[in-house]
């Protein structure tokens, strides 16, 4: 697995964790934080633990996932196990094995100004840049969401 980048983001958002939770895991608000990785992003499946999930692009391709730990509000461990494409999924194919599994994992913590929310991401090499440069998008459109909820 020496292709695979281990990544690291974190941000402090003004919001309890149960309303940080919410947003990460309802398809409305995962919609509008995710579209920093593509506009239209959406997932199929549950977030409960155990469950099998899909997060996909407009085109109906992306990855397959099953999710690892779930611990409410508190950590979510999203196991990549392959591809999707053209509604097949992959997860047997020597580019697939070169990287998966792979982790994603949100972890939650109680901080004086509300949550501290880090995420921790195994990605292929050639995927660092794009991730680099999204999930500091994605966490702020996630702040924002939180802060303005919570606030209402």
């Amino acid at each position: 697995m020496s292709s695979v980048k281990h990544l690291q983001f974190s941000t402090t958002i003004n919001a309890p964790a149960a309303v940080v939770w919410r947003h990460i895991t309802s398809p409305e608000s995962y919609e509008h934080w995710t579209s920093a990785f593509a506009e239209g992003s959406r997932f199929e499946g549950s977030w409960e633990q155990g469950s099998r999930i899909r997060f996909l692009s407009p085109s109906g391709d992306g990855v397959v996932a099953e999710i690892a730990e779930s611990r409410k509000e508190a950590f979510m461990s999203i196991r990549h196990l392959g591809f999707v494409a053209n509604g097949t999924e992959d997860t047997t194919s020597d580019a697939v094995r070169a990287w998966a599994p792979a982790y994603e994992n949100y972890t939650l913590l109680a901080v004086p100004e509300g949550t501290r929310m880090v995420v921790d991401q195994d990605v292929a090499a050639e995927w660092e840049e794009h991730m680099n440069q999204a999930w500091p998008k994605a966490l702020d459109l996630l702040k924002g969401l939180s802060e303005a909820s919570s606030a209402a």
